[in-house]
């Protein structure tokens, strides 16, 4: 064949493969395939939006007019009770505490927790065709060249991780060559564009934006030169560079506006090509600092506000798709990464749940979770399924047709005939494993909950909560009798004991809790 003719038909090929790429098979019929938006906010609970508790003190007319129009699960989790492992399940749909993490989270200048090569929903969803979008809030480690051209890699993490939160600390001046490419973000684990923070966006330094790779602009002074440095973390960052024009209150208006336009780029250039998008909001994380147009605007004060913007973003979401006429074609989820603060003037942030973030118990991971896709799932239902943040990988890969890899997600479910309403006779999952701030495991099967833990919460926000019976070495409540974890049936109940515990030491020693994908 000559040349010419040979580039002809691999480029005819290749359109045809593509085209053939942007729809799946459903039973007998093929479906378009449908854009795909995640909007994940930081520390939200399952009391904050007004159609999970209507005692909230909080508006949230987005979220409620999502689960009008979608479905709410009310046993959804994420899999841990802070927001790094959360995050790394989320793309990997791995358990976060398999990676090398085994409590806390990494710092702004922790080297990269994705591991090369590792599967996630972006590096998934593109061999189906899909054009991927990473905004927002990252905290999964980044690997920053530093003065004398080291760049660590993720093989690095570990050892740097302890002192690698300012890295190092402010008076002893930069190590970070911001003008060099930044590795280990999204675009190196499959987005084809970002534009995000490195840690917690108003918090952790440093305080820049980087677009795709880059910094787009190099922090250069303290970020106590602008902010009160005296008023604890509720009203202020920790002590780190920040780049001229970042300003912590306006983060994710930025996060928000950049969505937009790759998803208005998207439609533009490619209309009948799927997107996928993550919004992974900084709202409500501390220190709440609320834009003006927000203040005010809830009964939770600060705190409430910028749950109030958190719903605004998605708002800003709804509007567009509307817009584009693309709503019908667009599954949009909305959720946390874990459980909330405490609220105020008696707004119960984590609802009826005992516990908040980075607690074992169930304030602590359980989480908001709403799902709309006109025509697909059907409007105004709710869902008690248990699900968890790590089965989205395998979901998506069910109602895509995106192949995942046999290694790929070892902990993820596929819950879409829960997400589409279809009849169950059994759970989809066999057990849920969470994780609390200090490393505390749990697990869950049916209406038992077993904690490896009897002194605290395992986790550092008040309240602590008391050995709730001296003398066990651990938790065991039934969640359908006792939902506010108060009475600890360790003693009255072994063999449950000896049983989720041998169970959560078979997920930890085979690598995986969801079966296996090998053919």
């Amino acid at each position: 064949m000559k040349r010419r003719n040979f580039i002809k038909a691999v480029g005819l090929s290749s359109v045809a493969l593509s085209l053939g790429s942007y729809s799946c098979q459903t039973g007998k019929n093929k479906i378009k395939l449908p854009n795909i938006i995640i909007v994940l906010a930081d520390d939200m609970g399952w009391g904050d939006p007004g159609c999970y508790n209507p005692k909230s003190l909080i508006p949230t007319p987005n979220m409620d007019r999502l689960a009008q129009e979608g479905i709410r699960f009310t046993d959804a989790h994420s899999p841990s009770a802070v927001c790094t492992p959360s995050r790394y399940s989320l793309l990997t749909g791995r358990y976060g505490w398999r990676t090398w993490l085994k409590s806390g989270v990494v710092g702004g200048y922790t080297p990269c927790l994705i591991e090369p090569g590792r599967e996630t929903l972006a590096t998934m969803l593109k061999r189906k065709g899909y054009k991927c979008g990473f905004f927002g809030k990252w905290h999964l480690g980044l690997c920053w060249t530093r003065m004398n051209g080291f760049t660590p890699t993720w093989k690095d993490a570990e050892k740097m991780f302890r002192g690698s939160w300012q890295d190092p600390p402010p008076e002893t001046g930069l190590n970070v060559d911001f003008s060099k490419p930044v590795r280990g973000g999204p675009t190196d684990h499959g987005f084809d564009r970002a534009f995000f923070t490195a840690a917690c966006s108003t918090i952790d330094g440093p305080f820049t934006f980087i677009s795709d790779d880059r910094v787009s602009a190099r922090p250069d002074r303290q970020v106590s030169e602008f902010y009160d440095m005296t008023r604890g973390e509720e009203g202020s960052p920790r002590p780190g560079w920040i780049a001229p024009g970042f300003v912590l209150e306006e983060v994710d208006l930025g996060f928000t506006r950049e969505a937009t336009a790759f998803i208005n780029r998207c439609q533009a250039e490619a209309p009948d090509r799927p997107f996928f998008v993550e919004l992974a909001l900084s709202a409500p994380h501390t220190p709440w600092l609320p834009p003006d147009f927000v203040k005010g605007k809830s009964g939770d004060g600060p705190r409430g506000d910028l749950v109030v913007l958190a719903d605004w973003c998605l708002g800003e979401v709804l509007k567009l798709l509307d817009r584009l006429n693309i709503a019908d074609d667009t599954l949009i989820i909305m959720t946390s990464d874990n459980g909330p603060h405490p609220g105020i003037h008696g707004h119960q942030s984590s609802g009826p749940w005992r516990g908040y973030k980075t607690h074992i118990w169930e304030g602590g991971h359980r989480i908001p979770f709403i799902a709309r896709w006109p025509g697909r799932i059907k409007a105004g239902t709710t869902s008690s399924e248990p699900v968890c943040l790590t089965d989205i990988m395998a979901t998506l890969s069910s109602l895509t047709g995106a192949a995942m890899t046999p290694e790929a997600g070892p902990d993820s479910y596929d819950i879409s005939p829960a997400l589409l309403g279809k009849r169950l006779n059994q759970p989809i999952r066999e057990a849920l494993v969470y994780h609390s701030e200090n490393g505390t495991f749990a697990i869950r099967q049916g209406e038992w909950k077993l904690i490896l833990d009897n002194e605290t919460s395992g986790g550092w926000m008040p309240p602590s909560g008391e050995p709730p019976r001296a003398g066990t070495p651990g938790q065991l409540y039934n969640l359908a009798r006792d939902p506010h974890e108060e009475i600890n049936l360790w003693d009255k109940h072994p063999e449950i004991v000896g049983q989720l515990s041998a169970l959560l030491e078979k997920y930890r020693r085979e690598g995986r809790s969801a079966p296996s994908r090998r053919r």
